[in-house]
């Protein structure tokens, strides 16, 4: 069985990119087709692979500005020739479900969410657009355009594996299709409880503004209680700004994995203010024994249980979450019982739960 895998764009090191990792791993002879591949950001873990860019790696600043690009990755990706594999697993949120597969090929997307700048959040994502009214409904028409590309593209996919159920649930809506949900891969070995908690709070990930890191900002500043935030991003300098003054809130950047684990085991409770898809640091901090707040959306509704292995704001505001701060009693919540429920998304899990899956509708779509 010769395997393909598809990525949108290799730019990073998130969520998406650690799902790539362990599928690379599962099928260590399958090349890496991407938009473009940013090495500096995301040379760890693929430097060793076969990785076939598009033409936007090789356009005047397509790795580092290649959003100005948006409008030609759908052509893009349509131009990758997989018609000598068997089997196309496209790990996807954008563009990499619209590759083009022959009758011959089984394609399977695994789905991170339906492109949310085109369906759930496209009209906050305008909004927060830093450009004149004008200038957004140009890129409100552009958007347009790729949303009905986008709905094509989906119908490309013969099997679609769902990151969530909350994720299952968007791409019925938004796709009209069904999925199997598989939850992402958590490394929880690189992550343990210590007897040892100091006396912060701590957030943080990729910052972006969904992530509403803002709002545990503004939670914090009203509290006389330390707060730690890790991570870079474009949202990084307005965060900073809304903390200015705030001497119990530490930005301490991006970290390497064994710094981060530290702070996770010293963590009072790592806090999860916004709607994910899924939400990969909740289980990062459970895995370390740390109970999580939690905005009750999302992914989060999966991953947490309430009272055991973390508590649930349901309103999204910094009243809330600072109620839920305040009633948080760490004391009372069991690091071995939080543990094994963050044992349930392991690697392990997510390699035999995909496998099986690959081979079993292999071996079908053969038959047909």
């Amino acid at each position: 069985m010769k395997v393909a895998l598809i990525h949108d764009h290799l730019a990073q090191d998130g969520g998406a990119e650690k799902v790539l990792k362990v599928l690379a791993e599962m099928y260590p002879e399958a090349p890496i087709y991407t938009l473009l591949y940013e090495k500096n950001n995301a040379d760890k873990y693929f430097r060793d692979r076969r990785i076939e860019t598009s033409i936007i790696q090789r356009l005047p600043w397509g790795v580092r500005r290649y959003k100005w690009y948006m409008p030609f990755m759908s052509m893009a990706v349509e131009f990758f020739d997989l018609r000598g594999f068997d089997v196309v697993i496209s790990d996807a949120s954008a563009f990499a479900k619209g590759v083009i597969t022959s009758t011959n090929t089984l394609h399977i997307c695994y789905c991170h969410t339906p492109t949310r700048y085109l369906w759930s959040d496209t009209h906050q994502y305008i909004q927060e657009l830093p450009y004149n009214k004008y200038f957004k409904k140009i890129i409100a028409l552009m958007l347009r355009k790729i949303r009905i590309w986008d709905r094509v593209a989906a119908d490309r996919v013969d099997l679609f594996i769902a990151n969530s159920k909350f994720i299952a649930k968007r791409i019925r809506k938004y796709y009209h299709r069904e999925s199997t949900v598989i939850y992402p891969p958590v490394e929880i070995g690189k992550f343990s409880p210590s007897d040892a908690v100091d006396d912060y709070f701590l957030v943080g990930g990729r910052l972006a503004p969904y992530k509403r890191f803002d709002l545990v900002i503004s939670a914090f500043r009203g509290l006389d209680k330390k707060l730690k935030i890790f991570g870079d991003g474009v949202d990084l300098e307005r965060l900073k700004q809304l903390a200015k003054g705030a001497e119990n809130i530490e930005f301490v950047g991006r970290v390497s994995e064994e710094r981060r684990a530290e702070l996770y085991r010293g963590a009072i409770a790592f806090i999860n203010p916004q709607e994910e898809d899924f939400g990969i640091t909740m289980v990062e901090a459970m895995a370390s024994g740390r109970p999580v707040i939690a905005f009750e959306a999302g992914g989060a509704k999966e991953i947490v249980v309430e009272n055991v292995t973390g508590v649930f704001f349901k309103e999204q505001s910094v009243e809330a979450l600072k109620q839920a701060i305040l009633g948080l009693k760490s004391e009372s919540f069991d690091p071995r019982t939080i543990r094994a429920q963050a044992e349930k998304f392991s690697v392990k899990r997510f390699k035999e739960q995909i496998g099986e899956f690959v081979e079993n509708e292999y071996k079908k779509f053969k038959a047909n």
